[in-house]
């Protein structure tokens, strides 16, 4: 990941490897909900997973270790999985309720 790739390196076996392998199993779930006939487990996890990577890039943000740059994009991308995710979960018909 070429975010991780500028991490010092007391953090880039660390932190920066956690993140590579949040996102690994990311896509591991990714694919499992895509070919499972029930996918509301896979799909929640698929969310879990997402808001463990937000927090591991809002942390290395916080901590100067992630520039703007990289989080502002990283950040996008997860929000949009996240969104996506969710509208797979509330289209198989069993999502969890929008908050109001």
């Amino acid at each position: 990941m070429i975010a991780t790739k500028d991490f010092p390196r007391e953090y880039k076996y660390s932190l920066g490897q956690k993140i590579k392998d949040e996102l690994i199993e990311l896509v591991v779930l990714i694919y499992r909900a895509n070919s499972a006939t029930d996918k509301k487990q896979h799909i929640e996890s698929i969310l879990e997973r997402v808001q463990a990577i937000q927090l591991l890039m809002r942390l290395s943000h916080d901590m100067k270790i992630l520039s703007r740059k990289h989080y502002a994009a990283l950040s996008e991308m997860t929000e949009s999985l996240a969104k996506q995710a969710q509208g797979w979960l509330n289209s198989s018909g069993k999502g969890r309720p929008e908050r109001k």
